[in-house]
């Protein structure tokens, strides 16, 4: 039997990781979804053991791409052959679904982003890092509040009769004001509904603020999978949103696609393998004297080798061929 030869896409972020294999059509032939957990080197080995366990013995990986905020820690890890932020990753899977996208809105656990594309180009592109109300942990932590799964959130907000408007700039008072709509009498599917609204317009006037949001418009994100915000940025928008196939790992999806585009020009690949599962990892870090910067210097070890450093302004720690010994001298 042939070996079917496959690009992977590994998208590392502070809730999720994500990995899925495409094959040379572009078309995903596996994906795995996990909890990054504040653990990303456990998370992604783990998810490369279950991933490895899914492919035929005959199968070769060609080529390998890692996006997210871990991106660079999972080159490390697994050598990358292209390392991209979330931004290109995003748009290049949202183009792949919709030649045409104008608009992609993309809510994560802990950020959120949106990116404007013309003529299959991106053109422009915001993100919010830092208010926790434009984000999934937001609903996360009220469905936990309410004591309702976060999976039949969406589902409530949609048979709600009587939307009521709760503070949502910012997190702490929407938790207040959500409370305090509870002790009114209001019932859950018309609070769940208002929580829907209020993170959908923090989210237009935060980080939409000043953009053209134009059709057609894809949802992509964990976030997403919540029909609940899916139906109230339609509402707001006045437009349709469309939620892709793939929504939960379009960040990976289109790290291996820019993948694939490196193995077509080069036929090479960087990557480690599988054995890298096995391997024990470890970032250390310490602080260099030798100039006023006093840089962090951040190493990363593979079985007790040193693989990569950062961190340094200078270079001179980055240069590989220096030793463990030389960093403890």
């Amino acid at each position: 039997m042939e070996h079917r030869k496959l690009f992977m896409g590994i998208d590392v972020g502070s809730v999720s990781t994500n990995i899925i294999f495409i094959d040379q059509k572009e078309t995903i032939v596996e994906k795995l979804y996990i909890r990054t957990q504040g653990q990303p080197i456990k998370a992604l080995q783990e998810g490369l053991k279950i991933m490895k366990k899914r492919l035929l013995p005959e199968d070769k990986v060609i080529g390998v791409g890692t996006t997210g905020s871990g991106r660079n820690l999972a080159n490390m890890i697994v050598g990358a052959d292209v390392v991209k932020n979330e931004i290109t990753a995003h748009g290049i899977a949202g183009l792949k679904e919709r030649e045409d996208v104008s608009t992609i809105l993309e809510i994560g656990g802990q950020d959120s982003k949106i990116i404007i594309l013309r003529n299959g180009i991106i053109q422009d592109f915001a993100m919010n890092t830092v208010c926790a109300a434009g984000t999934g942990s937001f609903l996360d932590r009220q469905a936990s509040r309410l004591n309702i799964p976060i999976e039949e959130f969406g589902k409530m907000a949609l048979k709600s009769k009587n939307s009521i408007r709760i503070a949502g700039r910012c997190a702490v008072f929407a938790e207040s004001d959500m409370i305090h709509k509870q002790q009114m009498g209001h019932n859950n599917k018309d609070i769940i509904k208002g929580l829907c609204e209020a993170l959908v317009r923090n989210y237009l006037s935060n980080v939409g603020k000043g953009k053209e949001i134009e059709p057609p418009i894809l949802f992509q994100g964990g976030v997403a999978a919540n029909i609940g915000i899916k139906q109230a940025f339609e509402e707001a928008l006045q437009q349709e949103v469309i939620v892709p196939k793939y929504f939960d790992v379009m960040g990976a999806y289109g790290v291996a696609i820019l993948a694939k585009e490196n193995w077509e020009k080069t036929h090479k690949t960087n990557f480690y393998g599988f054995d890298i599962v096995n391997a024990a990892l470890q970032i250390k870090s310490f602080d260099c004297e030798d100039c006023a910067n006093q840089c962090e210097v951040i190493y990363f070890l593979s079985n007790g080798k040193i693989r990569a450093r950062w961190g340094d302004r200078c270079g001179k720690w980055s240069n590989l061929k220096k030793t463990t010994e030389d960093l403890l001298a």
